[in-house]
């Protein structure tokens, strides 16, 4: 299973989201420090999880759902998290 596979059936799981969008930026990053073939992704998620939360917490939410791979192949994320009420 590739990484960004991985990722996506996690958030599915963790968060039910309404919207889930996991795209793989790591062609962008090539030359530089930790890229690789899947290491550098963009995360755009709206889930009611995210309702009353603050930016940073939301944040937290998802790198905890994604420890593992943070802690191996993925060297960097971009989050972009709303909640519902937030469109």
């Amino acid at each position: 299973m590739t990484v960004q596979k991985r990722i996506i059936e996690k958030l599915e799981r963790e968060f039910q989201p309404s919207f889930l969008r996991v795209t793989n930026d790591s062609a962008l990053h090539a030359g530089h420090a930790g890229a690789g073939e899947e290491t550098h992704f963009t995360i755009e998620m709206v889930s009611s999880r995210f309702s009353g939360l603050a930016k940073i917490a939301r944040h937290r939410l998802v790198n905890h759902c994604l420890a593992d791979e943070l802690n191996g192949p993925v060297h960097a994320l971009s989050l972009k998290l709303k909640s519902p009420q937030e469109l």
